[in-house]
């Protein structure tokens, strides 16, 4: 099955990044349970089931139909775009792989991965470094997320922010995702990866 398809509601983003994404901002919730989409439709129409008769507290969260038109000519081509990331991510595994110096992500046998993003982990403190090193070489990454939630400002005020969660701060000062779209070619794969070994090389 598919994500969206497993339990009683599922969601997804439309965000611009996404494997499926429209031009702005946006998402949906999946349900077979037609009272649960019943309340769902209401509520992002501000609580409306009959026009200007509001039974829920509600928000304006409705996509516009610009964002549903080029979603739905996108979505025709999800499937085709998802193998194209896993084309890129097979490709960073067999360049990489023989790399002891980096932790590539794990691929279920039970699962197809759609790589929304291609997330390394750099242990022993070089992360930071490596980023630098390929940002010098023009190549972007990014760090999906740099501060954990319990470290937040945010919840400092909540009983966990003093909790120690040392394999969650560990990762955040490790992972790493390097450049990855269905558009991303075979030239780019090897001067992406190209430079990644040549750091670890010259370390």
């Amino acid at each position: 099955c598919k994500a969206g398809t497993m339990g009683v509601i599922g969601t997804t983003s439309f965000f611009p990044s996404k494997n499926l994404a429209c031009c702005g901002d946006g998402g949906a919730l999946f349900t077979s349970d037609h009272e649960i989409a019943g309340k769902i439709r209401s509520i992002a129409n501000h609580g409306m089931k009959e026009r200007y008769h509001y039974d829920y507290i509600g928000v304006n969260s409705r996509l516009d139909t610009l964002q549903a038109a080029i979603l739905s000519v996108k979505l025709r081509h999800l499937d085709r775009f998802n193998e194209a990331r896993r084309r890129v991510a097979d490709a960073y595994y067999l360049a990489l792989s023989g790399c002891d110096e980096i932790i590539l992500p794990s691929r279920a046998d039970y699962s197809s991965h759609i790589f929304h993003q291609y997330t390394v982990r750099v242990p022993d403190g070089r992360r930071d470094r490596l980023r630098d090193f390929l940002r010098a070489n023009h190549i972007p990454t990014m760090v999906y997320y740099p501060v954990p939630i319990h470290h937040q400002k945010a919840y400092a005020s909540e009983s966990f922010s003093n909790v120690s969660l040392p394999v969650t701060e560990k990762l955040c000062s490790e992972v790493l995702s390097l450049p990855i779209c269905p558009e991303t070619d075979n030239e780019q794969i090897k001067y992406i990866t190209g430079k990644v070994l040549d750091f670890f090389s010259n370390k």
